[in-house]
């Protein structure tokens, strides 16, 4: 990674040979993750490429949180292989998948909440002018590089100046999202940005992943929601007890059939039996199990899972 020597790490350039062609960004083959006794991932495929959104979905405990800390860098993986660019990585720490160009928003954002968009868009990287040692901050390019990046992310603000705790939270997460763009990643993972959003907040942060997967990124997109999963998604992937249940592109796959291993659809089914047992329970419309898809029927794994 290369920067200008009067700009700090901002705008850095990743030296990388780019992708060829469809050439996955990240890879995980056969991931696990163990902590001791306890294993929290277990055989675990993930392809990412370039311009696409892969949906990652689970319940609480179904291993989402572990999948993301070995693609940022905070925990190695303890069996299979993850590839970068198709060469195998082990990250010691988030920096080294930031040099890669693996860049996470995660659900607090790691915002200061009383200071301006722009000095947020530059926290911890700011621009500085002068000769060293009595530099200081280039206050009037850091604002107008903020203001052209949101643009061209199409996030138009009246007023950087405004603290970025008075944004709306699906504002907040754009911010972010621009943020990580700009800085040089290639790889964006977004930790259940919709979680905490209504319905046209939620609505907002779905058309800038759509922008960032336009701008050639390969998103990860980590969410609970098959609904908003399945407006953007090119690919799903579905974790339970820390194994992946489900893998399927777009095509292959109805929001329905989603939305159902979401649900746990399969142990619905199994159980009809005995709700059928209790009074005023009417099981008449929920499923059989033989009428579930494949992969919904198949029998659950036993790992332990993370969150």
């Amino acid at each position: 990674m290369t920067t200008s020597k009067d700009t700090g790490t901002h705008g850095a350039v990743l030296q990388d040979t780019p992708p060829e062609g469809d050439r996955p960004l990240v890879e995980l083959r056969g991931a696990g993750k163990a902590y001791g006794n306890v294993r929290a991932l277990h055989g675990v495929d993930l392809t990412v490429r370039p311009a696409g959104v892969t949906c990652v979905l689970g319940d609480n405990g179904a291993g989402k949180s572990t999948l993301i800390k070995i693609i940022s860098g905070l925990h190695q993986h303890t069996e299979g292989e993850f590839l970068v660019d198709g060469a195998p990585v082990r990250f010691a720490s988030p920096r080294d998948a930031l040099d890669k160009g693996i860049a996470t928003v995660y659900q607090d954002l790691a915002t200061v909440p009383l200071m301006p968009v722009w000095r947020n868009f530059f926290l911890g990287s700011e621009m500085t002018k002068g000769p060293w040692p009595v530099r200081r901050l280039d206050i009037a390019r850091m604002k107008a590089t903020a203001d052209e990046e949101l643009r061209n992310m199409g996030i138009v603000l009246d007023d950087l100046e405004q603290p970025i705790g008075t944004l709306s939270g699906g504002q907040r997460q754009c911010v972010a999202i621009a943020r990580a763009v700009y800085f040089g990643a290639r790889v964006l993972i977004l930790d259940e940005p919709t979680a905490a959003l209504g319905v046209k907040q939620s609505g907002v942060v779905l058309k800038y992943i759509a922008a960032a997967r336009e701008r050639g990124l390969g998103v990860i997109f980590i969410t609970h929601n098959p609904h908003h999963a399945y407006m953007v998604g090119d690919h799903f992937s579905v974790l339970r007890l820390g194994t992946l249940e489900l893998s399927a592109e777009r095509a292959d796959i109805t929001l329905e059939e989603l939305t159902n291993h979401m649900a746990g659809g399969a142990e619905l089914a199994a159980l009809k039996h005995e709700l059928a047992q209790v009074g005023g329970v009417d099981t008449a419309e929920l499923p059989d199990e033989g009428a579930l898809p494949a992969a919904a029927a198949a029998p659950r794994p036993s790992a332990d899972g993370g969150d």
